[in-house]
């Protein structure tokens, strides 16, 4: 395996330390990403500089020009305090004719646009929940083909920003409410989604022109009274005590064989109508009659050690190591293609 300079860019508040020896569990979940992907990397024998990058493009660029990485592995989520912004740095990138990991800034656009990526997919026959944007300014009315239990989310933040149990709603006045809270706290248009009672899976994708799909991992929580709805909420996602609490966590599904068969395909038609690239993970409510409902693609998910994305790997027979290879190795191939 050729050694290869890997640029690595992050938050500088993410920088993590060169050991983990006198760290605390709460301080390793702050970084564990950025830790795991820059020790393995080194492990397999690369060249790996890390670079915090937050406000300023120029130190990139300096670092492109004057050590001329191979290729860049990118684990930022925002930029400026902005989370699209992000996708403007990819297209830095391209400017500069440097290759870089994970998904291009194409299918940056179209998949972090929940209704845009709803109406794609839509016209392609794929189902999605019935939905209607609230825009920031303007009075929250909602349409009547919006059928009550209706979600309410930001409309481009992700990790569950802004996502609680009050998200999910069944009145136009709780509505109304929880609408003027993504306004005011989260200060974001909102998007309201049909809810859909059932389960919630994860399947990861990764590949360029030739995609392979991992076996589907799903929300779980033993703990959780009987009439709550299931929903992947902050606190769920990021809150350890609180999963502790309530037996959540994120295992492998349990499907027919047909069932994950027709998973797999609708995952790769996504992939594929939203262009993106890398890596990514695509989110489902599946019902007890077994219909699959896309709610959203997220492209360069969580990708530390044991998390769901490298789990799903595993399970498809990918070692940690060889799954950030490969992830490396994509992010060369789409810059030849270009």
């Amino acid at each position: 395996m050729k050694r290869l300079r890997v640029l690595t860019l992050m938050h500088p508040q993410l920088v993590p330390p060169d050991s983990l020896e006198g760290q605390s569990e709460k301080d390793i979940n702050v970084w564990k990403t950025e830790f795991d992907v820059v020790q393995t990397l080194r492990g397999i024998g690369h060249d790996v500089r890390v670079l915090g990058v937050q406000y300023e493009l120029l130190p990139i660029r300096e670092q492109v020009e004057t050590w001329e990485p191979h290729v860049v592995f990118n684990l930022l989520e925002e930029f400026h305090g902005e989370v699209l912004f992000d996708q403007n740095v990819v297209s830095y990138l391209e400017l500069l004719k440097v290759s870089y990991t994970g998904c291009n800034p194409r299918g940056m656009i179209l998949s972090r646009g929940k209704a845009l990526s709803k109406k794609l997919l839509s016209y392609h026959r794929i189902r999605v929940p019935e939905f209607h944007v609230f825009p920031m300014g303007r009075k929250a009315r909602r349409p009547p083909r919006l059928k009550f239990p209706v979600i309410i989310k930001s409309l481009t933040e992700h990790s569950s920003v802004g996502i609680a149990k009050a998200s999910v709603v069944d009145t136009d006045e709780k509505l109304v409410e929880r609408v003027r809270f993504i306004h005011e706290r989260v200060h974001t248009d909102a998007i309201a989604e049909q809810f859909i009672e059932g389960r919630e899976l994860y399947v990861s994708v990764m590949g360029n022109e030739r995609l392979v799909a991992f076996p589907a991992w799903e929300l779980v929580a033993e703990k959780k009274p009987e009439n709550e709805p299931l929903i992947a909420t902050a606190r769920v996602k990021h809150d350890l005590e609180y999963q502790q609490r309530h037996g959540i966590e994120i295992r492998a599904a349990e499907l027919t064989t047909e069932q994950a068969a027709q998973l797999a395909h609708v995952s790769k038609r996504i992939y594929k109508t939203l262009e993106l690239s890398g890596y990514a993970r695509i989110d489902f409510r599946m019902t007890e009659e077994g219909h699959f409902y896309f709610l959203e693609a997220n492209p360069n998910p969580e990708i530390a050690q044991g998390e769901e994305f490298a789990s799903a790997a595993q399970a498809g027979g990918i070692e940690y190591p060889e799954l950030l290879q490969r992830i490396l190795s994509l992010g060369m191939k789409q810059r030849k293609m270009e």
